[in-house]
């Protein structure tokens, strides 16, 4: 699901004047939990701890953490010594040497790496662990609520197949005795211009196991029932008073199962009517399935 976090902590109180660390979250839907860190190379020995929150915390989702370590006022910003000047200036002489097309150093990327190069103070896992389980926990309350909004969305698209489900029921019998009637129409037809000889019993006792084949041919009473079975199993997973951990994997299964039922539905279909509730069924089933993806 989508959401977005942040949360922001000062390091003055580990000695670190003016340093500010902060982390921002954004999450976006995907049906599999998909993580990606954006830090300071000097925080990255921190990322396979705050994967294993991450992890943790969250099922699905395409996950962008981005960790940030920033000097406020510039002048409290360390000073360079005079070793590490030294050694910049010998380091940007020697890459010159051997390309000479190269650019010198800026004042301003000379403080950037002094900045990059030093050492922030083992204190920072435990303030930047507290920092994440915040804004995770931001994450997890602004997901529930898109959450909760498309658990609506989906209670009103269940009671919509429902509803299409009532209307196909009554067709059936109907759609099954139209066919064989016109069965014995069609043989009434070809007797009264075939041969004489013909048995009128014996070719009506055929017409009607003809006509009985092919109904249960396009009988669709069987599909209707299951429709109706895991409309009512979606409606359980999604109304039950605490949603169970992985509901999202296995609404995805029972939408798989409801596309093949409308699919077989429309396949045995004989008339318009029953055409279109199919057709209705598998628009509402795909706006379902999209937004099935989204739920943990």
């Amino acid at each position: 699901m989508t959401g977005y976090a942040s949360a922001q902590a000062q390091l003055s109180q580990l000695g670190f004047e003016g340093v500010r660390i902060g982390i921002e979250i954004r999450s976006v839907n995907s049906r599999f939990l998909d993580l990606s860190f954006k830090m300071n190379d000097d925080l990255r020995s921190h990322e396979p701890a705050l994967r294993e929150l991450f992890m943790r915390a969250l099922k699905r989702g395409k996950v962008e953490a981005k960790l940030s370590l920033d000097h406020q006022d510039p002048s409290v910003l360390a000073q360079p010594s005079d070793k590490f000047l030294q050694e910049i200036f010998k380091l940007q002489e020697l890459i010159q040497s051997h390309l000479p097309q190269a650019s010198p150093l800026s004042v301003h990327e000379v403080i950037k790496l002094n900045t990059q190069g030093s050492q922030t103070p083992p204190q920072i896992r435990e303030t930047l662990i507290a920092l994440t389980d915040s804004a995770l926990e931001q994450l997890i309350q602004a997901r529930a609520t898109e959450g909760k909004r498309l658990v609506d969305s989906l209670l009103e698209r269940i009671q919509q197949l429902k509803a299409l489900t009532h209307q196909a029921g009554p067709l059936i019998p109907l759609l099954i005795e139209q066919q064989r009637q016109r069965f014995l129409d069609r043989w009434h037809e070809a007797l009264s211009i075939g041969s004489n000889q013909v048995n009128a019993d014996s070719a009506q006792d055929r017409a009607l196991t003809e006509a009985t084949a092919f109904a249960i041919r396009i009988d669709v009473s069987e599909e209707l029932t299951r429709l109706a079975s895991h409309l009512t199993e979606i409606e359980t997973c999604l109304t039950q008073k605490n949603i169970k951990e992985g509901v999202g994997k296995r609404l995805d299964f029972l939408i798989q199962e409801l596309h093949r039922e409308s699919n077989t539905l429309g396949s045995k279909s004989t008339t318009m009517e029953l055409s279109k509730i199919s057709v209705d069924m598998k628009v509402l089933i795909e706006q379902m399935r999209e937004q099935v993806q989204n739920l943990e």
